[in-house]
């Protein structure tokens, strides 16, 4: 079972030399933010911290690619989008060739999509891209479980208010990671999950976070671009 998991895991994480290149692309063209990014770890930073930054990252992205969606001749901005989701993620998980390769399909799966709508195919080359789109699914599906334990790893520790906001950060980068590329639509409820013993809810504009003793905090996710990312959390008054 270990080897065949192993095994698994490798080839749904394997590079080619393209991504090599785009890789050390990247970095060169995104390097400055990434020490902007890193200064979260130095240098005295408010309440930034790598989780919310991480959080604040994918959901930056998240509403760039809605709103770059549809028009082909913005495919540059939603590379670049791309690109500076990938050094959020060096700055706060130290790097994830996982996070990396999602992305990469996520983008690959946009242009797909705006292809299919946008010119006309022929029959044969639209079915090879719906089974490819598949593939692509099933892959980002296979690499969101190891993601997801990375994620896993970011502390929560401290008092009782920075355990409240660790434990809102961790819950919505597991919902944010939930919805990534995501092929089905999402509930009209509104996502939640369990972090330890507090339960966050997404709500959109704010989310909220059920500590054990029952008293609810209204999160808000804050983000200085190119800085980084905070989260508050303010008890509902009963």
């Amino acid at each position: 079972m270990v080897g065949g998991a192993h095994a698994h895991t490798k080839k749904v994480t394997s590079w080619t030399i393209l991504d090599v290149i785009s890789w050390h692309h990247m970095i060169k063209k995104y390097l400055p933010l990434f020490w902007l990014v890193t200064g979260l770890y130095g240098c005295s930073a408010g309440n930034l911290t790598p989780g919310a930054t991480l959080l604040a990252g994918m959901q930056q992205y998240q509403g760039d690619m809605q709103s770059l969606g549809g028009s082909p001749s913005r495919w540059p901005e939603r590379q670049q989008a791309a690109g500076t989701l990938k050094t959020v993620v060096l700055a706060t998980l130290g790097g994830s060739r996982e996070f990396y390769r999602m992305v990469d399909l996520d983008l690959r799966k946009t242009e797909f999509a705006i292809a299919m709508h946008q010119t006309t195919l022929r029959a044969d080359r639209l079915q090879e891209m719906k089974d490819e789109l598949v593939k692509m699914n099933d892959e980002v599906v296979a690499l969101k479980p190891i993601v997801r334990a990375q994620i896993a790893t970011i502390p929560i520790q401290g008092d009782a208010q920075q355990r409240v906001e660790g434990a809102a950060t961790r819950g919505l980068l597991t919902l944010s990671l939930d919805a990534f590329s995501a092929s089905d639509a999402r509930s009209v409820e509104a996502p939640a999950t369990k972090v330890d013993q507090y339960v966050v809810t997404d709500l959109g504009s704010f989310s909220t976070v059920r500590a054990p003793d029952g008293q609810t905090f209204r999160c808000t996710v804050f983000n200085v671009p190119e800085e980084g990312g905070w989260i508050k959390c303010d008890p509902v008054v009963r």
